[in-house]
Parts: structure tokens; sequence; C-alpha cells
């Protein structure tokens, strides 16, 4: 083999004799966020009945590694050897057959399942106490598609003539975190209320209850969220709602009637006006009277992108979009912009399909549902991780850059007395900050108990 230095062609000798060498590094950060989050703690306690004996895998244990193997890029159970094989970083990792009786008894045990989620959720509130808790919380419902296969149980055909799965998912906007999924067949529909109502609700009892009578909670939807049950399920909750809603030959004729002077500058995400965008508001050109009481319609505007092919809902070059929302801020610019925010659902959808979500392994319909919460577990430990750990562009980073630049960095591990030394590559672009996301996590103060 052959490698360059300086310009210079040198000829490498490979021998299989080094020592304390380990690569994935970084995702001993991950390991260790489960740790100062009480995640594992929880975990193990929730799933206590599993275990067998004394000597055996900690159940708690296992999901956590399954957890983390999902955040380094691992896609089925067998990928649970990249953590396996290296005893010095994650200590005893449970065999895949191991692991797969762990989640074949959790799937037969609808309390195991619930007992996972409580878990997660008393983690989510540790690391909400160390500094993730946001100000107040948006709550964005969003059903996806994810296929099979093969015949998997629960597998239907979708709208889009593929067949699979239609889980309806749910995540806080301000923090990133993942609150729940809810694994539903492929025909299943995006507006069914019902569905969206229990996803809503279970979105709700993963935040933090010491903190949910004090924050502003409002639920974000696209146009499958424009149903009476969801908004009035919402109002009941005292939650307030911003959703999409569909352009309707009442609403076209209103926008229509509007003057030129009723269309102000959208904004854009750092607050400067757009140069394609302007809203205006409906409200009162509208019959909203079988709406929640306080509801009100707004309307965005731009023109159509060159070379764009219009529809015969579109009026002078212009495309429209229309959301209904019960919010009173008075500048429609800022609740427009916050509106188009729901677009990072899509965001955090796309990377937990990097991270497990695009197959779903088993034949089983509730061991995949399992999979699915050990997705949603994966997705918190990497948001926790930026949140708490990281900054800059790193704490922006989607996952698959961060395993790059950090979770696969290598290293030696060397051993003095009782230390060790995890000594990185001093020429890597980001070693600096994995060794000062490790000392953060260090600072960090462990759960109590």
């Amino acid at each position: 083999m052959k490698v360059q230095r300086d310009g210079r062609d040198f000829t490498v000798d490979v021998t299989a004799d080094g020592e304390g060498l380990v690569s994935h590094a970084g995702a001993a950060l991950l390991a260790e966020v489960a740790e100062k989050t009480g995640l594992t703690k929880a975990l193990s306690a929730g799933l206590a009945p599993l275990k067998e004996r004394r000597s055996g895998h900690d159940p708690g244990r296992v999901v956590r590694d399954l957890a983390v193997m999902l955040t380094d890029g691992g896609q089925c159970l067998s990928d649970l050897s990249g953590l396996r094989d290296q005893l010095a970083l994650f200590g005893r990792v449970a065999s895949d057959s191991t692991a797969y009786r762990v989640i074949e008894r959790i799937a037969s045990e609808p309390l195991l399942l619930e007992g996972l989620r409580v878990a997660h959720a008393e983690a989510r509130a540790r690391a909400w106490a160390l500094g993730v808790r946001p100000a107040q919380a948006t709550i964005d419902l969003d059903a996806t598609l994810i296929g099979a296969h093969s015949e998997k149980e629960g597998a239907a055909g979708n709208f889009k003539g593929g067949f699979g799965f239609a889980p309806m998912m749910a995540y806080c906007d301000e923090t990133g975190e993942a609150l729940t999924g809810m694994l539903r067949p492929g025909n299943a529909a995006a507006n069914d209320a019902a569905d969206q109502i229990a996803a809503g609700e279970a979105a709700l009892a993963q935040l933090p209850q010491e903190h949910v009578e004090k924050l502003k909670l409002l639920l974000r939807v696209d146009s499958a969220g424009a149903t009476h049950e969801l908004l009035d399920w919402a109002r009941d909750g005292r939650m307030g709602f911003s959703v999409g809603f569909d352009l309707t030959e009442p609403v076209r004729s209103a926008i229509l009637e509007l003057p030129e002077s009723a269309w102000v500058s959208a904004l854009e995400q750092d607050g400067s006006q757009r140069q394609n965008g302007q809203v205006a508001e409906l409200t009162r050109l509208v019959d909203l009277s079988r709406w929640p009481r306080g509801s009100r319609l707004i309307c965005r505007r731009e023109r159509a992108h060159p070379g764009a092919q219009l529809s015969f809902t579109d009026h002078d070059g212009h495309r429209f979009q229309v959301f209904l929302t019960d919010q009173d801020d008075l500048d429609i610019a800022l609740l427009e912009r916050h509106q188009r925010q729901r677009a990072r659902v899509e965001d955090h959808i796309r990377n937990d399909k990097d991270t497990g979500l695009a197959k779903l392994p088993f034949h089983d319909f509730a061991m995949n549902q399992v999979w699915l919460a050990l997705v949603l577990i994966a997705h918190d430990l990497i948001t926790w991780t930026k949140a708490l750990l990281l900054t800059g562009e790193l704490a922006k980073a989607e996952p698959k850059r961060l395993r790059y630049r950090l979770l696969h960095t290598a290293g030696r591990l060397a051993f003095h007395g009782r230390r060790a030394q995890l000594r990185l590559q001093r020429t890597w672009p980001w070693a600096g900050e994995l060794a000062t996301a490790f000392a953060r996590l260090e600072s960090l103060p462990a759960p109590a108990g």
C-alpha cells in the first residue's frame, strides 16, 4: 500500500501488532451522556422484570447499547458488534441473540414498552435540568412513510404506490428532541385525527410534568392537522395551535379580494425582510365560525421560482399558502415565519431515517414498535450531546456529519496505574472539540441516587 506525506510517496508495511488502538472513540461520548442524564439507570429500573439472573446482561444496559449503536450509524442488530468488539470503551456488550430476546420480551408485554417510554421521559427531565429546557414548547406532528421489502406484519400499501409503514412522529421544535413515534400501517391517513391526538397525548407525557404548567405549548401541523377533533383537543388542553389550511374556493376568493395594501413583507429566519414573499390576514373575509373561538387565517404569497410550473390555484404568478392559528400576536409576519419553521420536522425525520428508522428490521409489528422507540432514544442522545457538550457548527450538525467528525474518531487508549488516557490524533481537525466535549461531560453532575 502507498500513502503520501509532504508530497512524497511512501510504501506502507501493514502489521497486526499494535496495542491500545480504538475506533469510534467519540461514540463513547454518547454512552456517557446516557449515564449523566440517568437514562441507563432509568432503563434498568423500568426493565428490571426482564433480568433473569444476577450474572446476566442488564436489559437497561442492552437497550442503552442499542441506542448508542444507532447513533453511531447502525441499522440492524448485527451492527451491535461495532460496540462489542471494543471492550475497553464500552465494556461487556450483549450478543445479537440476547439483544433480540430483550426486544422480543419488551414487545410481548405492553407494560415493559411503557417502562421504556417512562425511562426516556425521566432522562429528558434530567437533561432539561442540566440545561436543555426551552422557554416554550412547540410540538410538531407529522406522518412519514417507511418502505418494507417483505411481507412484514402490519405493512400495507400507501398512497404513493409503495408498501410499508406510516408512523406518526412528534418532535419538540425548540430543543429538537423526539417526543414520540407511533407505528402505523402504510395505508394510515396523515390526517387521522384519532392518531394525531394519540400521538399528541404521548408527546405531552414525554414533557417533564413539573414544567408543563409553566410552558407555553403550541401544536403545529401541516394541512393534515386542520381537523375539528384535533383543534378541539388542543383547545381543551390549553394548547395553542398553528396548522396548514387548504385553499378552498372561499379562501381563494378572499385572497383575490385583498387590496395590495393588505400585504406586508414576510420575514427571513434572521428577522430580515424576505425578497420574495408577502403576508396578509384573511380572518374577516372567511367564515371561521365552525373553528375554535379566536381562530385566525393568514396567507403567504410568493413568486414562483423561474421555470416552476404554476397550478390552477395560483394567480398572477403567485403561489399561496394558508394556515389557521389561534395565536394573538399582532405581527402576522412573525406568526407566518414560525409556521414556516415547521419544515424542521422533515429534517428530524430524515435524520432519524439515517439513525435506524429507514429499515424496520423485524417481521413482528410490536418488535418494530420497540425498534422505533429505540430510534427516538438515539435521536435524543444526539440532541442532548449537542445541547450540553458542543458549540458552534458542531452543535447544529446532523448525525452523518457528527459521525465523521466526532463519533468515528480513532484514538489510542493507554493505561497508567488506575487511570486511562485516550489520546487523539492532534492533527485531526476536530480533536480539540471532542476532547473539550469529554471535559464538559466530566463536569456535569452525576444523577442523584
